[in-house]
């Protein structure tokens, strides 16, 4: 087992813990909200986390097409996130009426037997929305209707933004990719590795898939100490820095 302390906390220190101008960004302690939901009253979203990893999933409105196959897909992966630790919450600008008969077309429309075991939150007012910069307060049609909310945002067990993604309407957002994320950053918050492009399908030319990548903080006394079997590879300039390592062989638990 490795015993070598996570880079991610260094990492972590350089962002600040709000933004100066307002904007939610990476590292940013994530906006505290109450609100409606399929499944009551979420009095606190920061309460509701509980020290856990989370998901907040965003939908522009209720009865859209992209959306009802997502919620669906989602409810797919449900358990698969549960056992990773992660809790799961979506958030569409309709009110919980809206919501509740929406997710009968989700339920019927999937062609799995899912049940939708996370909570929806309403925020009709858009006010969670503007928090979270998926809104801007003056970006509203004519209807008094948000033109785009579909955001992912990855948060960490001490409530802070890990990771974002930010789709146009046009497009649906694929579950596996949201679940190899949440893979990359739990596994880069307890050791000190960063998954490289296309990971765990990396580097198989070379007999390495699935390895990542010590990071910087890494001093070479401890890479040998701690990752005695990393592989260094070759480059022309000669820098030691891609250095990948057998993530099989640490503690993922």
């Amino acid at each position: 087992m490795c015993n070598v302390k996570s880079g991610s906390e260094t990492y972590a220190k350089l962002y600040p813990e709000f933004s100066s101008d307002g904007v939610l960004r990476l590292g940013n302690l994530v906006p505290d909200f109450s609100a409606d939901t399929t499944m009551g009253p979420m009095k606190s979203f920061h309460e509701w986390i509980e020290g856990k990893w989370a998901i907040l999933f965003s939908h522009p409105a209720d009865f859209t097409p992209v959306c009802t196959t997502e919620i669906g897909r989602l409810a797919l992966k449900y358990k698969d996130l549960e056992k990773k630790g992660v809790k799961l919450a979506t958030l569409s600008a309709d009110p919980v009426e809206s919501h509740n008969k929406w997710l009968e077309d989700v339920v019927a429309h999937c062609e799995n037997n899912v049940t939708i075991d996370f909570p929806i939150i309403a925020d009709p007012t858009r006010e969670i929305s503007v928090k979270y910069g998926m809104l801007d307060p003056n970006n509203l049609d004519l209807e008094n209707l948000p033109l785009t909310i579909r955001a992912v945002f990855i948060i960490g067990p001490d409530k802070k933004l890990k990771l974002s993604l930010n789709y146009p309407a046009s497009v649906g957002r694929n579950m596996d990719e949201i679940v190899r994320c949440v893979d990359a950053l739990q596994l880069s918050a307890k050791h000190s590795v960063a998954t490289p492009a296309n990971w765990p399908y990396n580097h198989d030319s070379i007999g390495k898939k699935g390895w990542a990548f010590l990071l910087p903080t890494v001093t070479p006394e401890d890479a040998k100490t701690h990752f005695p079997d990393h592989h260094s590879c070759k480059v022309p300039s000669g820098v030691d820095y891609l250095r990948l390592t057998d993530v099989s062989k640490l503690n993922l638990n």
